[in-house]
């Protein structure tokens, strides 16, 4: 089992009968690791599964995943080598929470202020931002974008929505606005949240020119995958502050090097990619799991992904 970071796997499912071995630290080349592995348990994309991998690990048979979905799994490579590649259920719910929990702390400055509160700072440094009255952008408006979307509007928000087929009967049943473009929305903006799938159309959507349609005082919050966005051009406005700030929790490198520029940044709150790091997900992660691993030993593998 690979980067189990919190040391909770064991604990969260039934392992016996398995002979399991728990690597807390991430590892850029798991390859000698996993030598002897016939299965190899992942959580999502903390480490990536190319072809070269598949083709170094000749005993490997089943390689699990958290989630239904994993782009970093060469599906197409694991058929080749003979690998059955199986999923888990995994909760909606818990990245819309870490979605408001972000947009909240930019909104309020909770970080700065609770660092002045225990370092004995100034009692009250910052002036927070009204949610009543702002506009959410959406982009995308699938299940998590829609989930994100009915708690902006419980707080009095305008919310608006794009995405490439989005069309307006979808919006219309959520009470939401379509916008007629990507920099449509954006400048509309007060708080703009990437909720897409990484895909050909998505990877580098939101580039330098779709930045510069964004107000100055606006907020970008990404909870679904780095390469959504060009990190050079947020960067870039990041650092000359073209817009207010930014809140991420995914990185195109994870674990972020500890060098990375971001760090440095005041204007970025930032998580280690906890969008779906809760205990009731982390249950059924594990859980389903080793319900995948004996289905796989009796013959009738399940969640199998293709």
């Amino acid at each position: 089992m690979l980067d189990d970071y919190q040391g909770v796997a064991l604990a969260n499912a039934d392992w016996s009968g398995l002979d399991v071995t728990v690597l807390r630290d991430h590892l850029d080349d798991p390859a000698q690791a996993l030598a002897d592995a016939e299965c190899v348990v992942i959580m999502r994309e903390r480490t990536p599964f190319p072809a070269e991998l598949f083709a170094r690990l000749p005993k490997l048979r089943l390689l699990v995943t958290s989630g239904m979905r994993n782009a970093s799994i060469d599906l197409a490579a694991a058929r080749e080598h003979g690998v059955t590649v199986c999923g888990t259920g995994s909760a909606k719910t818990p990245p819309t929470e870490l979605t408001w929990a972000l947009i909240l702390g930019l909104a309020r400055h909770i970080a700065t202020e609770n660092a002045a509160f225990h370092a004995g700072g100034p009692w009250q440094s910052t002036v927070g931002v009204d949610l009543a009255g702002a506009t959410l952008g959406l982009v995308g408006f699938g299940n998590l974008g829609r989930a994100v979307g009915r708690i902006g509007k419980a707080f009095g928000m305008d919310v608006v929505a794009w995405s490439q087929n989005l069309a307006a009967e979808r919006t219309d049943a959520e009470g939401v606005r379509l916008a007629s473009s990507l920099h449509d929305l954006l400048a509309q903006s007060d708080f703009a949240s990437i909720h897409l799938v990484l895909g050909d159309r998505s990877r580098g959507l939101v580039d330098a020119a779709a930045l510069a349609a964004m107000k100055p005082t606006a907020f970008l919050v990404n909870t679904s995958r780095a390469a959504i966005v060009d990190n050079a051009a947020l960067l870039e406005v990041l650092r000359e502050r073209r817009i207010a700030g930014a809140g991420l929790d995914v990185f195109e490198i994870e674990p972020l090097p500890l060098n990375d520029e971001l760090r440095t940044l005041p204007n970025v709150l930032a998580t280690p990619h906890l969008g779906y790091v809760t205990a009731a997900n982390y249950r059924t992660y594990f859980a389903e799991a080793v319900e995948d691993i004996h289905a796989f030993l009796r013959g009738t593998p399940v969640r199998e992904l293709s």
